[in-house]
């Protein structure tokens, strides 16, 4: 079960086209198949989201889709610096209930 992060930091004054876009297209992420989490996160210069899929071919299906496509081209002029994504796979540690997505 794939796990994303991705951090978006944006230009001074532009953090809310950001969020803007991902309100917009995060109900059609979430009805995508094998999505099990696509929350988003802001501070003051970026914007977080962290992701739960059920398999990589969920992932690889909304990396190639039309949401992720759109939000793309809705926050494109909007990126400080390239967009850092890491895909990682959980390692529960501690308490069950608090150490997993």
């Amino acid at each position: 079960m794939p796990i994303v992060i991705a951090t978006i930091k944006t230009k001074p004054g532009r953090r809310e086209e950001v969020l803007a876009a991902f309100e917009k297209h995060s109900p059609e992420v979430h009805a995508e198949p094998g999505c099990e989490l696509y929350a988003v996160h802001a501070g003051p210069d970026r914007v977080t989201v962290v992701e739960k899929w059920t398999d990589q071919a969920s992932l690889d299906a909304h990396s190639a889709g039309a949401s992720l496509a759109a939000i793309a081209a809705a926050i494109g002029d909007t990126l400080a610096e390239p967009l850092d994504v890491a895909v990682m796979q959980p390692f529960p540690a501690g308490d069950a209930a608090k150490g997993l997505i």
